[in-house]
């Protein structure tokens, strides 16, 4: 295609909501042919749309899955954090067609996919002996393509069902096709990818590209939830296609012996990744997450120069009065899930050499030298100490509104600035080894949500023990000397414990909305601060009324 529509043109292009011919007035017309004057530039015009992706798995399509379910909250503390009451829409299940996450999401998705198809179709155009390459690099370069576009669809049909179904960027004004259509191409393309990718062999390490696991891994993820997409259960197709994966059909991967592993600085090597996003400091940085997760002194904790918004944190597991929540309702309490010994509970600390210990940030913040780190808000010039709990205790006392912890109430308006335990799932090191920051790759796809998609799948095929068995083959990694003291068994397995499961493994992984939404809890569970809607049409979001505005053929989902 002519090179000077390019990527920044098709932002605008989906900035209205639609796949439109653009006409435009080109300074030259430059074709695949002639633009592409080495491997180099194939490689380039390859990874752009992975770079779309590296952008496109944070941000807004992490916050709809996230703040929309039991596990995480943006509270709002004392001024700040209201965003308009952005996050309480999201957390009650109120939101409108109006939502800027909602219409980045659309637009995200959609640019994704143009992005892709733009660079396939210019690669499909080469005569890649030209540059040394064969036609087999050329296939699998095509495929890779055809891989990425059937996961934004995925997502897609995840988000919102049925989208635009398109295959070049000549359409215009496109409607929505349905979700069983919008199913069956990413079925289709996969389908046809994975004959078409290498396999990943023994020992590689992980740059990105995608091969044939982490295709069959999308394909036993539609069939997985295609009860959700299209209201057909598939888990016996799912279930084959993950034993195949885990018995080394499509490549070699293995379980890491170790929890942070699939996490830490050099989860490159990681058996267990099927699909990463490479990050690099001052490169493609894995580092969204990090202003909106922690304090605005949290960067003393790290021994770091990065300031933070002090936004999201777990969802609380206590009352203000230090209680559990647990026999109140059985979703959420995300900290408490996790049993005692477990190795990632522990208070996250950098040990130095790439080496850490912990996943969270709770209890009085202190600096590596042990140094109290203060407040700045209600704690302004206190110890800093981060609670498991959503209340204003700063108002707690005599003389002040409240005069006793019963009367404090736990709700989304009542936050503090210490309020919540921070999730440290990416590591951060200290200034002392700044070159290892943002180190860390952004695990897309791993192998023990290939586990855990077979183990739900004999669940719900009647072979409890079976799928006992293969969660406690990744649980026992996450204790001393691997002895787990509280292991799945066929009597303890019900429905609950299978989702705290996926709570405990995935924390904050960008998953959470899509389980409940297959377990059917997404809409008729209570958790802390929110109250079973029972309204079946927000497992959907709505089309953007952006969208809509720049493409009449748009349909609205029921329900909006």
């Amino acid at each position: 295609m002519n090179k000077l529509l390019t990527y920044t043109l098709l932002s605008l292009l989906l900035l209205l909501g639609s796949c439109t011919k653009l006409d435009q007035e080109f300074y030259s017309q430059v074709t695949p042919e002639t633009f592409f004057k080495s491997e180099k530039d194939i490689l380039a015009a390859l990874n752009r749309p992975f770079t779309h992706a590296r952008w496109y798995m944070g941000e807004d399509r992490w916050q709809l899955q996230e703040q929309t379910a039991d596990n995480f909250a943006i509270t709002t503390k004392g001024p700040h954090w209201y965003n308009g009451g952005t996050n309480e829409r999201f957390h009650y299940h109120t939101w409108t067609p109006d939502e800027g996450w909602i219409w980045g999401t659309w637009r995200g998705t959609l640019m994704g996919i143009a992005l892709a198809l733009d660079a396939r179709s210019d690669l499909e155009k080469l005569d890649y002996t030209k540059f040394a390459l064969t036609p087999e690099d050329q296939t699998a370069h095509v495929n890779q393509l055809n891989t990425l576009i059937a996961y934004f669809y995925l997502r897609g049909l995840d988000y919102f069902g049925g989208m635009p179904i398109f295959n070049n960027l000549e359409g215009e004004n496109l409607p929505r096709n349905t979700d069983q259509e919008v199913f069956n191409h990413v079925e289709q393309l996969l389908k046809t990818a994975i004959s078409a990718l290498p396999k990943k062999e023994a020992g590689q390490k992980e740059a990105g590209e995608l091969k044939q696991g982490a295709a069959a891994t999308m394909l036993a993820q539609l069939y997985f939830n295609a009860e959700a997409y299209i209201g057909k259960p598939m888990y016996t197709e799912c279930q084959q296609l993950a034993q195949a994966i885990i018995d080394g059909q499509y490549g070699s991967y293995q379980l890491d012996p170790s929890w942070y592993g699939p996490h830490g600085f050099k989860n490159d090597a990681s058996p267990e990744i099927i699909w990463s996003i490479p990050s690099e400091f001052n490169k493609l940085q894995y580092d969204w997450f990090y202003s909106n997760f922690y304090h605005y002194n949290s960067r003393q904790y790290f021994d770091q120069d990065m300031g933070a918004d002090n936004g999201a944190h777990l969802s609380p597991s206590r009352r203000p009065d230090s209680s559990l929540y647990k026999n109140e309702w059985k979703l959420g309490s995300p900290f408490e899930k996790f049993d005692i010994g477990d190795l990632r509970k522990k208070p996250y600390r950098y040990l130095g050499s790439g080496n850490y210990e912990g996943m969270f940030l709770i209890g009085a913040q202190t600096t590596p030298n042990g140094g109290t780190i203060v407040g700045t808000q209600e704690y302004k010039d206190k110890a800093l100490i981060l609670r498991d709990q959503v209340g204003r205790f700063s108002e707690l006392g005599p003389g002040k509104k409240y005069s006793s912890v019963s009367q404090l109430p736990s709700k989304m308006s009542e936050g503090e600035e210490n309020t919540g335990i921070r999730l440290v799932k990416v590591p951060i090191p200290t200034l002392a080894e700044n070159t290892l920051r943002w180190g860390a790759d952004n695990p897309v796809i791993r192998l023990t949500e290939v586990y855990y998609m077979l183990a739900e799948c004999k669940w719900r095929n009647g072979d409890l023990s079976g799928a006992a068995e293969l969660i406690n083959t990744v649980r026992k990694r996450n204790f001393e000397n691997g002895t787990d003291p509280n292991p799945l068994r066929a009597d303890n397995l019900d429905k609950f414990r299978f989702l705290d499961e996926w709570s405990i493994e995935f924390l904050g992984e960008g998953r959470r909305r899509t389980d409940l939404i297959r377990w059917n809890m997404f809409t008729t569970e209570n958790w802390w601060d929110h109250q079973a809607s029972q309204s079946d049409h927000l497992k959907r979001f709505p089309v953007p009324t952006q969208a809509i505005s720049g493409n009449n053929s748009l349909t609205q989902n029921p329900g909006y």
